[in-house]
């Protein structure tokens, strides 16, 4: 059975201190969205809720991480997204370990975890493989990061960190700062607390971690320094459309203006 490469890569790229960047997928139904996060220098997408497996085998096949950000606690959706050529889970708003479990077991098959056997997926060419090829194989390249966004979360980073099939751990900058009541405000300093109190717990289980939600670079490099790895989501397909169109429409104003 051919290797399933693309996950470990990524990994590899993030624990060597490498530059990741990754482009969220909100919007966007077809897969000139993937292509488009390729031909701008991204490594991975991270494709908001179920949207389409589409453009998750899509960007596998041209050599992109494609990770699927799923509803809060809709566990049950992570093996079709899975199935379909999603190489990683994000979940959202995880906050003590045994949800964080629940995870970690959905995207594993047994005995480390509860994934439906099936014989047949994506990353493969759909080719039919048996199970014990095909379970090691996708087990060891399904990467799985779980999202802390709120106090209680990021108290329990140490024991979410120590579960066996949890990945990396990402913290929420934008609804940590709604939970300490200064939406925005990501120079709170318990901002930073959060983010190096987690940088601590990965650290010491072997664990990788990311700082999702800053926009200012500045500061995120600041918050990065306290032990993140370098996987940034420079925006999603909404936002960055936005700012294309926006700088276009005063790229001809001015034109008009000039003439």
């Amino acid at each position: 059975m051919p290797e399933i490469t693309e996950p470990s890569r990524f990994l590899g790229r993030l624990r060597a201190g490498e530059l990741t960047l990754m482009m969220g997928i909100r919007s966007a139904r077809t897969p000139d969205a993937v292509r488009i996060a390729r031909a701008t220098g991204h490594h991975a997408v991270m494709i908001d809720l179920e949207h389409s497996a589409m453009l998750a085998a899509t960007a596998y096949d041209i050599g992109l991480m494609p990770l699927v950000r799923i509803p809060e606690r809709e566990y049950g959706m992570i093996g079709r997204l899975l199935d379909g050529g999603a190489c990683g889970i994000i979940a959202p708003r995880v906050e003590d370990a045994g949800q964080a479990a629940a995870i970690a077991r959905a995207c594993r098959f047994a005995p480390r975890g509860q994934r439906s056997q099936l014989a047949m997926v994506p990353q493969l060419g759909l080719r039919p493989a048996p199970a014990a090829e095909l379970n090691p194989g996708l087990d060891g390249s399904t990467v799985v990061v779980i999202l802390l966004e709120t106090p209680a979360g990021l108290a329990n980073a140490g024991e979410i960190a120590a579960l066996d099939g949890v990945d990396m751990l990402a913290v929420g900058a934008n609804d940590l700062t709604a939970e300490l009541g200064v939406p925005g405000r990501f120079g709170d300093p318990r901002v930073a607390e959060a983010a190096g109190a987690a940088a601590r717990a990965c650290r010491r289980h072997g664990k990788l971690l990311m700082i999702g939600g800053v926009a200012d670079l500045d500061l995120l490099g600041t918050l990065t320094a306290l032990g993140a790895c370098p996987l940034y989501l420079t925006g999603t397909d909404s936002d960055l459309l936005y700012a294309g169109s926006l700088a276009r429409a005063r790229q001809f104003t001015e034109w008009f203006a000039a003439r």
